[in-house]
Order: structure tokens, then C-alpha cells, then sequence
């Protein structure tokens, strides 16, 4: 098996819940998960603003960047990491279904925009 291209996810570090799934992603991925570099959006606003991402959009939306540079972010971007892990792949399929997607995303950030604003992270 060829190994995979390297990704780099920006994450809320600062959030309890996404801390948790990405121990979670690391301990499902084992090996795996070794090509993704895991970046607290908090600790890296340059980079995202050097990249075009305005640090809140990135706290708003899960960011990850490709080996080539391609940026993708909110259910793409779970979508793009859940393909990786044999045991996510049928979740990865399911999100991604026309019908179901955009139901999805809407979820989404609805919960991330409620979660930010308990917290008093969002302006």
C-alpha cells in the first residue's frame, strides 16, 4: 500500500468536543493517522491568513489542506478525513449524499455557532 498524502487539519483546540474526536480519529486511524498533522486554528492565524482563511471562517468550519495545496473545509473536509479510516469510510460515503449533505452542513454550523457563542468566541 502506498502511503498517503500528508494533510494538515485546522481545528478548534480550544474545544473540549473537537479534542476528543480527534483523539478519537488518531486512536481509529492508527497508522494512518500518521500523515495528518493536526494544527489548533488559535496557534496558526497567520498561516490560515497567508493561505486566504480568515481564522474565525476556520473556527467556524473544520479546514484541511491537502499535500497540493487544495483547501477544503466544513463536511468536505470530514469527508476527506473519515476516507482514510477503512472502519469511517461508510460514514464518509453516507455525509456525503446529495440529499444528505446540505441537511448536514446546515446542522453543522448551526451547533459550532451555538457552541462558539456559549463560549463568548464569536463576534
Amino acid at each position: 500500500m502506498s502511503p498517503l498524502a500528508p494533510l494538515r487539519v485546522y481545528y478548534d483546540g480550544l474545544c473540549p468536543g473537537c479534542r476528543r474526536d480527534r483523539a478519537r480519529y488518531e486512536r481509529w486511524a492508527g497508522e494512518l493517522g500518521e500523515s495528518v498533522r493536526w494544527c489548533d486554528v488559535t496557534e496558526h492565524q497567520q498561516t490560515l491568513r497567508d493561505m486566504g482563511v480568515d481564522p474565525q471562517a476556520a473556527l467556524l468550519s473544520l479546514h484541511v489542506e491537502e499535500a497540493d495545496g487544495t483547501l477544503r473545509e466544513g463536511i468536505d473536509a470530514y469527508i476527506l478525513l473519515m476516507r482514510r479510516v477503512p472502519r469511517l469510510r461508510p460514514l464518509a460515503w453516507l455525509i456525503g449524499l446529495p440529499g444528505l449533505k446540505p441537511m448536514l452542513r446546515k446542522l453543522y454550523d448551526g451547533w459550532v455557532r451555538r457552541r462558539l457563542a456559549r463560549e463568548g468566541r464569536l463576534p
